[in-house]
Formats: structure tokens, sequence, C-alpha cells
């Protein structure tokens, strides 16, 4: 599908792939297109989109290229699914003051930038790859608190809860695998910003914006870095709680194990085969033997509690 808006008297008109003649086009948005579309879209505005290979391309020099006449972007944008974070690769062309993007799918930064077009008049492609931008990270930022909101949650459950869940441990893992993926993709359009300042064909005017910008991305990471270290004094939190409980079991067990200790002496030497053993011709044998059991085990949870080990 594509999409091409122009500025008609300083009015945004939307239209679609029969739009190509239209005298000031700000921006081309080609979504999940068929071949037949990519070579209407290079045709009409004489320039080459990025294959799928190249828009997956992880080196930082696929990420960002620039000519004399165009600036080309591939960028990561996070989307959930099933609780999960998935990088989906969308590319961006700057030439001729008019932006193409390229894109598999809708995502809601692109539905919010087109909502705030009338408000925010870009006037040419650079303005309107900036709101993109800003719009992007605006999301970035709900996504890492929307994470903190979680590592919250977590961190209450920790000190109400009396038993400790082994999914608990594996959704704080999940946790920081989401960080991680968050952190990588703001640091990837911390290099592009940065790339951009270096750009001789990006227009001077918008420098500040994108230092702007550059201080968001930077307190983002430093909010990432934060939401990481909480996730990893709440993973020591946990596995601490688990030796202590670990460890409380195993104590009952050797407690329980040395009570029975002195009875089981106690059986033994009755059971021993010998001739000469008077208790055992007397009534009074069974109960003295039972009885000495029950002192012998109860001196020893004695000497346990006045040694505080219980």
């Amino acid at each position: 599908m594509i999409r091409i808006v122009s500025i008609d008297k300083g009015q945004y008109v939307m239209g679609g792939a029969d739009d190509f003649d239209r005298d000031g086009i700000l921006w081309v948005d080609v979504i999940d297109p068929t071949d037949e579309e990519k070579v209407r879209v290079e045709r009409a505005l004489k320039v080459e989109l990025f294959t799928e290979q190249e828009s997956e391309e992880i080196e930082s020099s696929s990420k960002y290229a620039e000519s004399e006449e165009e600036i080309g972007i591939n960028l990561d944008f996070l989307r959930t699914e099933n609780g999960n974070y998935i990088n989906e690769p969308v590319s961006f062309i700057l030439r001729e003051r008019f932006l193409i993007t390229q894109r598999e799918r809708e995502y809601k930064t692109f539905s919010d930038t087109y909502q705030k077009l009338r408000l925010l008049k870009p006037v040419d492609g650079y303005d309107l790859f900036l709101t993109l931008l800003e719009t992007r990270i605006d999301l970035d930022a709900d996504l890492i608190e929307h994470i903190t909101d979680q590592i919250s949650s977590i961190s209450r459950g920790l000190v109400t809860e009396k038993e400790l869940d082994r999914d608990l441990l594996l959704k704080i893992t999940k946790l920081q695998e989401s960080t991680i993926s968050i952190r990588e993709n703001i640091v990837e359009k911390q290099r592009m910003l940065s790339a951009l300042l270096k750009s001789k064909f990006f227009p001077k005017d918008n420098y500040e914006t994108i230092r702007m910008m550059l201080k968001d991305v930077g307190s983002l990471l430093d909010h990432t870095s934060f939401n990481f270290e909480r996730l990893e004094f709440l993973q020591n939190t946990f596995l601490g709680l688990a030796d202590i409980e670990q460890n409380r079991i195993i104590k009952i067990f050797t407690v329980v194990t040395v009570v029975f200790m002195p009875p089981t002496l106690i059986a033994s030497m009755y059971g021993m085969n010998f001739r000469f053993m008077p208790e055992l011709g007397q009534k009074w044998g069974y109960p003295f033997a039972i009885l000495l059991m029950l002192l012998s085990s109860i001196g020893t949870l004695l000497f346990f509690r006045r040694k505080n080990w219980l």
C-alpha cells in the first residue's frame, strides 16, 4: 500500500499511488509493498528502495548512509506481541525535501504522526522525519515507564508474598531481556541522531531540535540503566530469599534427624542379643526404655533451643 501526503496551498492532502504527479509531495509512506508498488515508487521518485536484507542489516554502516542526493536510514521499531518486545526494521529516505518511509506493518508512531500533521505543520521531509522520530522516542518512554511499573509491582510482591514462585524469577528475567531490547533500540537512535549532527545534507536549522532529542534519548538510557540495576537487585533478592528458605528447610530436616538419633541409639542398645540385660526381665523395662527415649529427644530439643538453633 502507498500513501502520499502533499502540501497544497498550506493544506495537507492525503492521496494514494495515483498522486505521484502532484506538486508539493511531502511524504510517501510505503506499507508492506508488492514488487509492482516498489517499482512504481522507484520510477516515480527516481530512488532505490531498501531491500529486505538491507533493512535488516545490523552493522552501523548499514543503518545510516548519506550521499550528495539523499540520506538513507534504517531503524528498528519495537512492538509488543504476547508480552514480548520484537524489533522490526523501518526504513527512511530523505531526498529533495520529501520523505519516503518503508515498513511492513502499521505502527502507532505513524498513526499518531498522521493525526498531528495539521497541528505541527511540518514544512518538508526533514521536519516530518524529526516529528516521526520524536513521536517514536515518546512511545519508547512509555514502554520504559510500563516496565518500571512492572518492576515496582514485583518489588512489592517480594515484600508481601510469603512463598517464592519460580514464575516470579522467570518474570524478572523476561523484564531484563525487554529492558536490554529497549536499550539497544534507544542506543541505535542515539547513534543516528549523532550522525545527523555531522551531516552535510541535513539542514542546520534543525540541529537544535536534534540536540534536544539527544538529551531526551540520553535520559531514557539512564532510566533503562536504572531499571536494569533494579532488576538485578530483585533477582539477587529473590535468590537470597530462596537460599534462606532452602536453608530453613535443611535446618528442619537436620533437627528432626538429630532429635531421633538418641532414641535410635537406645532402641539399638536394647535390641542387642545379650543374655544379661537386667531391664528385659523387669515389668518396668519397656516403659523405662520409652521414657528414656522421650527424655533424650526432649533434652536434645532443649539443647538446640538454648543455643538458639531453633
